[in-house]
């Protein structure tokens, strides 16, 4: 069964110009434009350009790609955050978003009342929440700290408390922007052994990192973007040295 569908799937973005700016130099720049009508083609980019590709379910595909590839972008169009400027995305599960650290977290509110305000975001009930809240801090290893504002924690406690509420939702399907860019040692490989056992219960796993051997330890296959295109697909120590041949170029 497909979780993830791209077909032709574009996304530009508008180069914003300076905010301010005459009347006359206004008028100006649409006279041009009526003479050339593609010179602003420049004020344009492409952070995508006509992308496809599947991913079943229960796969494990790790997103690869230089700083302004177009890693993210994608995460964000799978996870419907944003749109595309053309072609089509069809998603099937619910989906856990790991995109940026604290993302749904209110600052103002405390660790328990973040947990079940993301956990809502993703989709649990109250009871479903109350029900792995010990689990959630557990594994966050924020105990003393769950009463706390979270505009207090660190951005590794950030991290923590966001990976393991979203590991312990009703998800098909996962999306991890960089998690182990932060946290310590010790709570890096906690994240990765709960890979192992979301693989295991086939959940499929979309994962972006810098590091390849994190990717190539747990990810089947991978997808390398360059400049919003895909460069290659197949399995992933394929992909991982095809990178490293493009970056020492």
């Amino acid at each position: 069964m497909t979780s993830i569908q791209f077909a032709n799937v574009t996304k530009t973005y508008h180069l914003k110009r300076e905010v301010y700016r005459s009347l006359a130099s206004q008028c100006n720049e649409a006279f041009l434009r009526i003479l050339k009508p593609h010179s602003d083609t420049k004020d344009y980019i492409h952070a995508l350009d006509n992308v496809s590709f599947e991913i079943t379910q229960g796969e494990s595909v790790g997103i690869i790609g230089a700083n302004g590839a177009g890693k993210s972008t994608l995460l964000r169009l799978i996870a419907n955050i944003s749109k595309p400027t053309s072609g089509t995305i069809t998603v099937h599960g619910q989906i856990a978003p790991l995109l940026e650290v604290g993302a749904g977290f209110h600052p103002e509110l405390t660790g328990r009342e973040n947990i079940f305000l993301n956990g809502v975001i993703l989709g649990m009930s109250k009871h479903d929440i109350r029900k792995c809240f010990d689990q959630i801090v557990t594994f966050a290893e924020l105990d003393k700290f769950i009463d706390s504002p979270v505009k207090l924690y660190s951005s590794g406690m950030y991290i923590r408390l966001g990976f393991s509420v979203a590991v312990h939702s009703n998800f098909d399907i996962l999306l991890a922007d960089e998690i182990f860019a932060v946290g310590d040692y010790r709570f890096r490989m906690k994240c990765l052994d709960k890979f192992g056992l979301l693989k295991k219960q086939g959940k499929t796993i979309v994962l972006i990192s810098h590091s390849l051997e994190q990717l190539q330890k747990h990810c089947q296959r991978g997808i390398l973007i360059r400049r919003g295109k895909i460069v290659i697909d197949a399995e992933i120590e394929q992909v991982c040295n095809q990178y490293q041949n493009m970056e020492q170029m």
